[in-house]
């Protein structure tokens, strides 16, 4: 049987990869991904929305190319490097299971995201810290080994660097610890803790310099006032649990353990450690999926433990079962995605976000259309501007509001150096010409359709940069720049440069 899983494991590794790196290569550049990918165009120390990790990673490969499949390949060879991390650990946290290594990597390679994402956005850089780093709280477990509880912080502050949610891991830990209660655990807890201090110093003392914008965006602005107890969110929660780790992983995690001997052998410390990592993050998101939904991408990090720990509770004879489900769900998938990427675009005509499909495809065609000639080219929306900017090869800002989310153009573009200068503006939905009107000496209103689509393009003559900042800046000002008091401030972007006389303070 061990020969039996260990063939499926190394065809699938085969298979999965041409899947995948064919899906990189087909599929454009999403908006989430653009976005970041000029995060790696200009990189700097921080970045608006999180923390810079990705923004670094990007950096680098951009260095030697800028096409989809060479961004995407970190995140198409994931899956591989886990599974294989996992083949790894599994003898050497377990060796009277030693045989089981090739089944618990096969389903870490065929888990249902696993199969078809391929697009780079902090989660890539977040899921290899954050597995890395609980494959080494897992062996620091087995013999307190303080090295390991050194290794298990250095990439918990890569987790941190990728996104501030890795603080449910280390928490985890934290409980991980109060569960043990022995000395060794504690220093060893305060070795891992100690480990992520220098990250933790550098996302503060670039926030101090930058208007706090990482802590205004992920606790204040992108909540909004919808923040009551809501119904939907935890049963929307339960549904992408089902997806994303399937009902037969999903049943192992949470089912009692009978009293007699498993045939999977006993319950140790180390697993008693590896349920923690599983359960307390998976019980945190559920409670915050009473106020708010929880992202199918924020659950990536914890697939591969959750799969570790239902390997470990599955009897042998039942483990080619699960792996036969997991194959057939592959299967699935990889035809799904053939079908839909044989259909025509205008297939999804009907869909609401359909404007947003032709964009995404159409870029280069859409804005030959709109012939900026010398102006400057801009959206008015952030997804819109960055999906541009990446298949233009060239920057192009946000004017108006735009939204709390992906505000980083509020760094990199200066409206002050734009006054007087023409703007040509490319959107999906129909402009409010007043609105356009007061910033600009004069404007005219195109429109046309492409593949079905709607688009519509605004020239405004003469940018009025006073008027655009008593309007839309000291608007943005109010909305998401209200700091409050108890931060301290080196410096805001925002208020140093439009608003010298305030400062933004609530």
């Amino acid at each position: 049987m061990a020969n039996a899983a260990r063939r499926l494991f190394y065809a699938a590794v085969g298979l999965t990869l041409v899947f995948r790196l064919w899906l990189a290569a087909a599929m454009p550049i999403t908006g989430d991904e653009a976005y970041f990918i000029w995060w790696g165009w200009i990189p700097d120390w921080g970045f608006y929305d999180h923390p810079p990790l990705i923004g670094w990673w990007l950096a680098a490969l951009l260095a030697l190319g800028d096409a989809e499949w060479w961004l995407r390949l970190p995140q198409v060879v994931q899956p591989v490097f886990l599974a294989l991390a996992v083949r790894w650990a599994w003898p050497r946290l377990w060796p009277v299971q030693s045989d089981r290594r090739d089944w618990a990597a096969l389903l870490v390679l065929l888990a249902p995201v696993n199969v078809w994402n391929v697009f780079t956005t902090t989660d890539t850089a977040l899921v290899y810290c954050a597995v890395l780093s609980g494959l080494a709280w897992l062996f620091a477990v087995r013999d307190d080994n303080p090295r390991w509880y050194a290794l298990a912080g250095i990439f918990l502050a890569g987790a941190v660097l990728s996104k501030y949610f890795a603080a449910l891991l280390g928490f985890a830990y934290l409980i991980d610890v109060l569960r043990r209660r022995t000395a060794r655990a504690f220093a060893g807890l305060a070795v891992t803790y100690a480990t992520t201090v220098p990250a933790l110093l550098l996302m503060a003392w670039w926030n101090a310099g930058h208007c706090w914008s990482n802590y205004m965006f992920n606790f204040v602005n992108r909540h909004g006032a919808n923040t009551g107890l809501n119904w939907e969110t935890p049963l929307l929660y339960a549904a992408t649990l089902v997806y994303v780790l399937t009902p037969p992983v999903l049943w192992l995690i949470f089912r009692r353990r009978s009293s007699r001997r498993s045939a999977s052998a006993d319950f140790s410390t180390v697993d008693r450690s590896l349920a923690t990592l599983v359960i307390v993050p998976l019980l945190l998101f559920a409670a915050l999926s009473l106020f708010k939904t929880i992202g199918l991408h924020w659950l990536l990090a914890f697939v591969p433990f959750a799969i570790l720990l239902a390997v470990r509770r599955l009897s042998a004879c039942a483990l080619p079962k699960l792996a036969l489900f997991f194959m057939g769900f592959a299967a699935l998938h990889l035809a799904a995605v053939f079908v839909v990427s044989r259909l025509p675009l205008e297939t999804w005509r009907s869909l609401k976000i359909y404007p947003g499909l032709v964009l995404t495809f159409e870029s280069r065609t859409l804005v030959a259309r709109a012939a900026a000639g010398d102006s400057l080219l801009a959206a008015d929306g952030y997804s819109n501007a960055v999906i541009l900017g990446y298949n233009l090869r060239r920057y192009v800002p946000v004017l108006g509001m735009g939204s709390s989310h992906a505000r980083h153009d509020d760094i990199l573009t200066d409206w002050r150096v734009q006054d007087g200068r023409d703007i040509t503006v490319l959107r999906k939905t129909a402009p409010d010409r007043d609105e356009y009107s007061a910033w600009f000496r004069s404007v005219e209103i195109d429109s046309f359709e492409r593949r079905g689509a709607h688009f519509w393009v605004v020239r405004g003559r003469g940018f009025d940069y006073a008027s655009y900042r008593d309007s839309v800046l000291l608007e943005v000002r109010r909305r998401y720049y209200a700091l409050p008091p108890w931060l301290p401030q080196t410096a805001c972007f925002f208020c140093d440069r439009y608003f010298p006389e305030k400062t933004c303070i609530r």
